[in-house]
């Protein structure tokens, strides 16, 4: 069945991983003409395929709340529920920007804090730019590095509601995570190596 999370399927988060969606937005998905066309018996690669030429990112928009085709399948491969290392896949390449978009919150809705912040933080050097679907409908202009800037500090991201995440410093305090090092202090060492090498 189109609707139904394949059977070898893990909880995650203690629910079953479509139900990361709210019923109402999952229904609005169900009942769309581009689930009912486009993704009934999709595969891992089918969601791949169709995500490399998506347009824009976003929720449900308009006064119907109307699905994108990028929420569509975001909650098919929520139900396929892809392994871990094909997710990491589909973060870390660069040709395809809204596939990328498409893992990152993937994996923000589905893995643990301690996973999510390494994963997605060297991630804020991706500047490039998506078209993001509004709740108007209109379009607006976002970049990864802002998305992924959502994804770690907001509580929603295009009519999804996000886990719950531990805050960073407490991670630190804790141990779970070593401190974070910004690009600019990656930059100011790299400049120092490089003024090193020159003067000997």
């Amino acid at each position: 069945m189109a609707n139904r999370t394949v059977n070898t399927a893990l909880y995650v988060h203690g629910t079953n991983p479509q139900y990361l969606i709210d019923k109402t937005c999952r229904q609005r998905i169900y009942d769309s003409l581009y689930w009912k066309e486009h993704c009934f018996g999709l595969t891992v690669t089918g969601v791949m395929e169709k995500a490399v030429g998506l347009t824009a990112v976003g929720g449900c928009f308009g006064s119907t709340n109307r699905p994108t085709e990028f929420i569509c399948l975001l909650l098919k491969l929520l139900q396929l529920q892809p392994d871990r290392q094909m997710v990491d896949a589909l973060v870390d390449q660069e040709d395809f920007k809204y596939l990328r978009a498409l893992a990152l919150v993937y994996f923000r809705l589905t893995e643990k804090p301690k996973e999510i912040y390494p994963k997605l933080e060297p991630l804020y050097r991706d500047y490039r730019k998506l078209r993001q679907r509004l709740y108007s409908g209109k379009h607006e202009i976002i970049c990864v590095d802002e998305l992924i800037d959502k994804l770690l500090t907001e509580q929603s991201v295009f009519s999804v509601s996000l886990p719950l995440m531990t805050a960073r410093r407490k991670m630190e305090d804790l141990g779970d995570l070593p401190p974070r090092i910004s690009p600019l202090d990656e930059s100011d060492s790299e400049s120092e190596s490089e003024s090193e090498s020159t003067s000997e």
